[in-house]
């Protein structure tokens, strides 16, 4: 199952945990500092699995994972507790890096340095078909370097080691190193993740309108009026003479006749053809979506008839 930085599975973390963030608070082993909380780290699910921890001057600075179930918060001196934890065990733990992806395998490593000695191991399957987990019976010890077997169980006893299997292992089969309770963890959550819709205005398009000038040919005619001179010879009555006196015979005898003509005259007039509104309209239509969602439930696992009761509250 994948591993994920708390930051990383959900930003707004503190806020389910009382507005307190764990990173960052002083971890110590008894009376004993042995660094502090780099980060805390979560599976798929929203389940809190390891603190990772930064031991500064205790292992010179190494990073190490801290299995949830091994560890007591306590928020009076602002403390995780380390219970149990050895310098020998730390340093035999393998180093957490901020590049390293974290696999089953490297779990494993981390998972057989907390796993109890195998003297100490009882299984216990008459009535839970798994390991006890009793103040006198504990998980199942470092796993063997064999190859794992695919079983419908998730670990196996071979050679008197139990061999957990890749395939089918759980971090719920082992409460020991991951179990999470209300008296050491008092503000861890469950989480429910649901849909939030929201609208963002995003530009789609754009629509340039503008004016283009297109030029044609017109004809247009105007009747135009011109004036031209014309002389006409009538010829007189030869039979009848003038009166004395009449016929001066004068030279340099001037009519003078005004010509007119028409000159056409022609000018541009612009006028509105045609009125262009441009406006936008908003249309409204609804779009569903449709995702999965996941929610933590609480499991709690009992051995014998013990009394359990739980507030809704």
């Amino acid at each position: 199952m994948a591993l994920y930085k708390i930051k990383d599975f959900d930003p707004d973390y503190v806020k389910h945990m009382n507005d307190r963030d764990l990173k960052g608070l002083d971890v110590y082993t008894g009376t004993e500092k042995v660094g502090s909380v780099n980060d805390l780290m979560v599976d798929e699910n929203g389940q809190f699995r390891y603190f990772i921890v930064d031991t500064g001057g205790w292992l010179g600075g190494k990073k190490v994972l801290l299995p949830i179930g091994r560890a007591r918060v306590d928020y009076d001196p602002d403390r995780v507790y380390a219970d149990n934890l050895t310098k020998a065990q730390a340093e035999s733990l393998p180093e957490f890096t901020e590049d390293l992806r974290i696999d089953y395998d490297h779990e494993e490593q981390v998972r057989g340095v907390y796993r109890p000695d195998r003297s100490t191991q009882q299984r216990n399957t008459a009535t839970t078909g798994s390991i006890g987990t009793s103040s006198t019976e504990r998980t199942p010890a470092i796993a063997s370097s064999e190859p794992m077997l695919a079983l419908e169980d998730e670990y196996a006893e071979i050679e008197g080691e139990y061999v957990y299997d890749r395939n089918t292992y759980q971090h719920e089969r082992e409460p020991d190193l991951y179990q999470v309770n209300e008296q050491n963890h008092p503000s861890f959550k469950l989480y429910e993740e649901r849909l939030v819709t929201s609208k963002t205005r995003q530009k789609t398009g754009e629509a340039v309108i503008s004016k283009r000038i297109e030029t044609e040919t017109a004809q247009a005619s105007v009747p135009v009026e011109k004036e031209r001179v014309v002389i006409e010879h009538v010829p007189g009555n030869a039979a009848t003479p003038v009166a004395p006196g009449v016929a001066t015979f004068q030279a340099g005898e001037v009519s003078r006749v005004e010509v007119y003509e028409e000159v056409p005259e022609f000018h541009k007039e612009a006028f509105v053809r045609e009125e262009v509104r441009v406006n936008k309209v908003v249309e409204q239509e609804n779009v569903t979506v449709q995702d999965t969602i996941r929610r933590e439930e609480l499991a709690v696992d009992s051995e014998g008839n013990p009394v359990v009761k739980q507030n809704p509250n």
